[in-house]
């Protein structure tokens, strides 16, 4: 299996999250990365999912797994 690559432009880094957006809601859900690339949602590395803002007025949703909670 090979790895995903990050959906922003001109980013070679492996993909770690998959980001979908719920426009009727004004919301962008970040979660784990995806078992398989979906056509309307977006891969992104560590370093851009940490970054990601979203529209003014919008809510970012971020999904963690139970390995990544921090004490």
């Amino acid at each position: 299996m090979s790895a995903r690559s990050c959906s922003k432009v001109a980013c070679g880094r492996d993909a770690v999250a998959t980001l979908t957006y719920d426009y009727a809601d004004a919301m962008a859900v970040l979660g784990p990365l995806a078992i398989r690339r979906e056509p309307h949602s977006y891969d992104l590395c560590e370093r851009h999912a940490e970054r990601l803002s979203a529209p003014q007025g919008w809510q970012i949703v971020r999904h963690v797994t139970v390995g990544e909670l921090q004490s």
